[in-house]
């Protein structure tokens, strides 16, 4: 690593000149003119050659063969919670020769990246999902079902919208058959257009103390934000303004001053490492047809079950606090061998038995909680000069989008452009200045529209229902026909600095409990890759106890946390109240009902901003 690092400082010292803005190879293309598009995908790209996917291809496998269990060690698992992490664990403990049976209580798989049809019959998604070459357990997974002719993949490039230039996109451009991290460095070099070379040079200095020391280093940086650590290592800070509000809005959904530095340097790690870790894929269709379906499907060909509808209301415990068994709301007792939550943090909180509540693993939830976001579709009566591709749009409302007409088949649309957007940060819980959450629908689509007039700055029309496209000159023609605004409360876990300590383990200290989901402790940090990956590490502290062999270590506890949990007053569980995606962690159109129900139990979710 260290050779590949002092090579990669000669490279880049060696590529200021060589790469200058005339260099007709692989230079940044300017989109701002492109008029007509055509969807074209790009070949799967060469994932399997990472040590990332090789190590967690040998855990995948161990469940066919080293976990596999006899008929005297197959166990009945209860799983609550049907989103990504509770079917990769069920999905391996059906592999592994076990009885899981995942107990969703909607009417739809996937958690976080459900989606449902609306009157029209157009698919309405959760969020905007993209998949990355870096996804080594996704990848896997993908491989597992015999589905990776369901991922579209699009050139090896990032796509920036120019702040000071409305309408006109910039680049970074991966070179096929550079290897990482040279492809990187180079992308980097040879944009033009977003920061100068001196700003290129300081920045490297604080990434090598984590190409050299790897993961304790990326660890050790929780504690600091990424605009902390870029003043503590002197980066300039227009390396924010460029790059790293964009970077932030995207993994987390919140700008740089609230995100722990962990998050963006264990996303650099993986780009820096693998070739084709930025690569970036889109499912071709709905996530649950296309990703979840698959899942169950695997799962009940091999004797699991999946049973929606099946709201679980509270864990019974015995007098000694191991679990007795689960209660649904029918009254119906679920009794098994092994249980597992896959829930939401912020659903967990709520559930949690009176006798675990003193304990310091189940305290140590109070420390995390997940963070709110918006997702929007956006319908308009013609189409959009787009990309097809991802768009980091840099903008002060809005995160990532793309143009699922031109990006997605089973969108494709060659008359009419559909956005789908990621309006973030949206509320003070995630650093925000205004409460959107609390807006009204109108409201939001409003200011996106807004936001719009800039990305698009002659196409979209001078609209009089909307007040923020007033300023849009006559050659605008396009309307908004028809949107959906989608709140998710609480989605993935607020990855603040401090927050990584209090991720619990996968194994808990209720014998024959264990915990799934993407906020518990493994790598890949909130993510479609962590979620898959935290109910496959469930699946095997499971598997492993099956087969006679000791539980995996609980992770360290933070004294304070010890200190705090023995002078807690434990009460009964409050448990979920309501129906719908909005009572069960997910996220959803906020009708009168979602509402209030979101005011009784979320009240942080209508504080004013500051």
């Amino acid at each position: 690593m260290k050779t590949s690092i002092l090579a990669l400082a000669a490279f880049l010292a060696s590529s200021c000149s060589a790469f200058a803005p005339h260099t007709p190879i692989g230079a940044p293309r300017s989109l701002s003119k492109q008029s007509t598009l055509v969807m074209k995908d790009f070949p799967k790209p060469n994932l399997e050659d990472t040590d990332n996917y090789r190590n967690f291809e040998k855990l995948s496998s161990s469940f066919r063969t080293t976990l596999k269990a006899t008929d005297g060690e197959k166990k009945k698992v209860a799983i609550i919670g049907g989103g990504l992490s509770g079917l990769a664990c069920a999905k391996y403990l059906t592999d592994a020769g076990h009885e899981p049976t995942i107990y969703e209580a909607r009417d739809v798989l996937g958690g976080k990246v459900s989606a449902w049809q609306d009157e029209d019959g157009d698919w309405i998604e959760t969020g905007l999902h993209i998949f990355f070459g870096a996804y080594p357990n996704m990848m896997n997974l993908f491989a597992e079902l015999d589905i990776h002719d369901r991922l579209q993949w699009k050139i090896h490039q990032m796509i920036f919208a120019m702040q000071e230039l409305p309408g006109e996109f910039t680049t970074f451009d991966f070179i096929p058959g550079i290897p990482a991290p040279f492809n990187f460095g180079l992308a980097i070099l040879m944009n033009q257009k977003m920061l100068t070379l001196a700003e290129k040079i300081q920045t490297a200095p604080p990434l090598i103390p984590m190409l050299i020391e790897g993961q304790p280093f990326i660890d050790a940086q929780d504690e600091l934000s990424v605009t902390e650590f870029m003043r503590k290592y002197g980066m300039p800070e227009r390396i924010n303004e460029e790059v790293f509000i964009a970077m932030a809005k995207a993994l987390d959904f919140i700008d740089p001053d609230k995100l722990s530095m962990t998050v963006v340097l264990t996303a650099m790690n993986r780009f820096l490492n693998e070739s084709n870790g930025l690569q970036m894929a889109f499912l071709d269709g709905n996530q649950p047809e296309r990703l979840c379906t698959p899942m169950k499907d695997h799962i009940e060909a091999r004797g699991g079950k999946v049973v929606m509808s099946s709201p679980i209301k509270q864990i019974v415990t015995n007098d000694d606090g191991t679990v007795q068994h689960l209660e649904l709301r029918t009254g119906e007792k679920v009794v098994a061998d092994e249980y597992v939550s896959a829930m939401p943090v912020d659903i967990v909180k709520r559930m949690v038995p009176k006798k675990w509540q003193n304990m310091p693993y189940f305290r140590q939830f109070d420390e995390l909680e997940g963070i709110p976001v918006i997702n929007l579709h956006m319908w308009f009566d013609r189409k959009l000069k787009a990309v097809d591709h991802l768009c980091f749009s840099r903008s002060p409302l809005l995160s990532v989008y793309a143009d699922m007409s031109v990006t997605c088949k089973e969108y494709k649309d060659e008359d009419a452009s559909m956005l789908e957007l990621v309006f973030a940060p949206c509320s003070p819980l995630a650093g925000g200045n205004v409460n959107w959450i609390s807006k009204t629908d109108e409201e939001i689509i409003d200011a996106t529209m807004g936001e719009l007039s800039r990305l698009f700055p002659t196409e979209i029309a001078n609209d009089p229902k909307w007040a923020a496209t007033s300023n849009q000159g006559p050659d605008g023609k396009a309307t908004l026909r028809k949107y959906t605004v989608v709140k998710v409360p609480r989605s993935v876990y607020a990855a603040i600095p401090g927050r990584n300590k209090y991720r619990p383990s996968q194994t808990t200290p209720i014998p024959h409990f264990t915990m799934a989901g993407d906020w518990t402790t493994q790598k890949f940090l909130g993510s479609m890759e962590g979620a898959v990956l935290g109910g496959k590490l469930a699946a095997e502290v499971i598997a492993n106890r099956a087969k006679g062999n000791a539980d995996q270590p609980i992770k360290e506890i933070q004294q304070h946390i010890k200190d705090e949990a023995a002078a807690y007053e434990a009460h009964e569980p409050s448990g979920v109240k309501g129906e719908g995606a909005i009572a069960f962690g997910g996220g959803a159109t906020l009708t009168k009902n979602n509402e209030e129900l979101l005011r009784e139990v979320d009240p942080s979710q209508f504080v004013a901003a500051k």
